[in-house]
């Protein structure tokens, strides 16, 4: 059974840091891409980055401020996320892409306010 647990998600005040991952399980995980994808309070899902075998891919309103990378021997997907603003508030979700999302983990809430 695939199963992707996000952690770290918090409270942070604007322009702080902070480093959210995730951990996987049940499949090969070198396979696949890996994707982080946010939802705001009360707005639809929005893709954040992907790391695939050719290379990394962020957003425009994340990018310069995170950085995702991957530990293939850990089975962990982590997304470091500097200079929060308020805009990134919101639950961030880890999924498997594979010619799509196909598996979510249950999300991290990250929360940035003064």
């Amino acid at each position: 059974e695939v199963q992707l647990v996000e952690s770290g998600g918090a409270l942070v005040k604007p322009g702080g840091s902070l480093k959210l991952s995730c951990a996987a399980s049940g499949f090969t995980f070198s396979y696949y891409a890996m994707t982080w994808v946010r939802q705001a309070p009360g707005k639809g899902l929005e893709w954040v980055s992907i790391i695939h075998s050719g290379g990394v891919e962020v957003a425009d309103s994340v990018k310069g401020r995170f950085t995702i990378s991957r530990d293939n021997a850990k089975n962990t997907h982590d997304l470091q996320m500097n200079s929060l603003n308020a805009a990134d508030t919101g639950v961030y979700y880890c999924a498997r892409f594979n010619h799509g999302i196909d598996s979510w983990g249950k999300g991290t809430l990250v929360t940035v306010s003064s």
